[in-house]
């Protein structure tokens, strides 16, 4: 049984930070323990077993990964401005939710063959966004990739290093980098011509409203 409750919401953040920082492996019941400050006997009650409390957060992280990127490209027809919404709205969380979308990036071969079924159904439910909104780029002469599946993935994995290295010190407001980052992908899927370019006001509220309220959310560039 797990409880998210204020003990349970201290578990998880222990775990979130732990499971970033050592990886799920290198994380111990008695490491989660002390994190959350809690006893290791009572800890089960708020977790159940520790591979259920990774599942949890990569389904939760993913969960709003993929509602953000719908409400950012809802109604828009243009595969040029979907690409870039998808592209602004990756990078934003990525720099503003770092533990918890690194978790999601790396930890996805720590889960059971059953229990990572459902995360993998999740994480390609996202990453088909992205395919299907190339493929419509290229249909309509917008796009000009040499190879669309693999420039897909890089895209993804340079826009998921955000995590990385982000810190809100930067000169960049975090919408400046990541409208910096959408025309880095428009080059990369030889797009001559990208248009006006994303929503960035819509997308970091998009990003707002799914992963937490502004207060909690850094408001300044790398």
């Amino acid at each position: 049984m797990t409880d998210r409750g204020p003990s349970g919401e201290r578990v998880r953040k222990a775990a979130v930070k732990l499971f970033a920082a050592k990886g799920f492996h290198g994380t111990g019941i008695r490491d989660l323990a002390t994190e959350a400050e809690l006893s290791s006997a009572s800890l089960y009650h708020y977790m159940g077993t520790k591979e259920q409390l990774l599942a949890g957060i990569m389904t939760e992280c993913l969960g709003h990964l993929l509602t953000g990127a719908r409400l950012a490209v809802a109604g828009v027809a243009d595969p040029r401005e979907r690409l870039g919404r998808l592209v602004v709205v990756h990078v934003i969380a990525h720099a503003v939710r770092p533990e918890e979308t690194q978790v999601v990036d790396n930890e996805v071969r720590a889960l059971s063959p059953e229990t990572r079924r459902g995360v993998v159904e999740l994480r390609d439910a996202y990453e088909l966004l992205w395919a299907e909104t190339i493929d419509e780029g290229v249909r309509a002469g917008a796009f000009h990739p040499g190879e669309p599946a693999v420039t897909r993935l890089a895209l993804l994995e340079m826009c998921s290093g955000v995590a990385r290295w982000y810190s809100p010190r930067g000169a960049l407001s975090l919408e400046q980098l990541a409208g910096h980052y959408a025309e880095l992908a428009m080059r990369a899927l030889g797009c001559a011509d990208s248009g006006p370019g994303p929503d960035l006001a819509r997308c970091r509220a998009v990003v707002t409203r799914v992963w937490g309220a502004p207060d909690e959310v850094p408001s300044t560039g790398h």
